[in-house]
């Protein structure tokens, strides 16, 4: 195992940072996403060539590394470690890309004049009804999140407040608040997946 002290004073600086939010210091998660956005970002992005792509491959980076931080250990560079988690989502995203079926066979309009968005052409009433009963049961398991939680992802998603706007609110770092974002957003896809049969 490599020894920390050949590590670079920023290397040394992550894995202290690693060990605090192992310990459940909540700071510490918006430390790393701070030290590493937008150079991850920027790498997924020359990979991909889509800016939205690239800002949801970010998130689901973070996403993973925070929930598999336990797993990390200083034979590598956390920067190391965290690359790796990018480019294979990455690797399996472009993949996955090129296997996806033409949906412009499936009634879907790309050049929608209207809203300059996906028009869905054989949409019916049944159809919009189950998805407003699914929206509904995602607002009931949302209100079982953590109350910070739970109040995150409404001032996010159902506010459609910015980052700047909410860390504002709560007076608290923008790294802070992403980082308890992805957590949010990672506890909530593991309690729909729970409960689909309702969903």
């Amino acid at each position: 195992m490599q020894e920390k002290r050949s590590f670079s004073i920023k290397a040394q600086q992550d894995i202290e940072i690693v060990h605090r939010a192992l310990d459940g210091e909540e700071k510490a998660f918006g430390e790393l996403l701070d030290r590493y956005q937008d150079s991850i970002f920027f790498m997924l992005l020359k990979k991909v060539g889509n800016e939205n792509d690239a800002e949801d491959l970010t998130m689901e980076t973070f996403a993973k590394a925070f929930n598999n931080l336990h797993q990390y250990t200083p034979a590598y560079t956390f920067s190391t470690w965290l690359f790796r988690i990018a480019i294979n989502n990455c690797i399996d995203f472009i993949r996955k890309k090129k296997v996806r079926p033409q949906i412009n066979n499936s009634g879907i309009d790309f050049n929608d004049p209207e809203s300059g968005e996906f028009s869905f052409s054989g949409v019916t009433p049944e159809d919009l009804l189950i998805k407003e009963q699914k929206a509904e049961e995602i607002k009931k398991i949302i209100k079982t999140l953590k109350p910070r939680y739970t109040r995150l992802i409404e001032m996010r998603y159902y506010q459609e407040m910015s980052y700047e706007e909410i860390a504002a609110a709560l007076n608290l770092p923008i790294g802070t608040v992403k980082a308890q974002l992805f957590r949010a957003k990672e506890l909530l896809a593991a309690l729909i997946q729970n409960k689909s049969d309702k969903i």
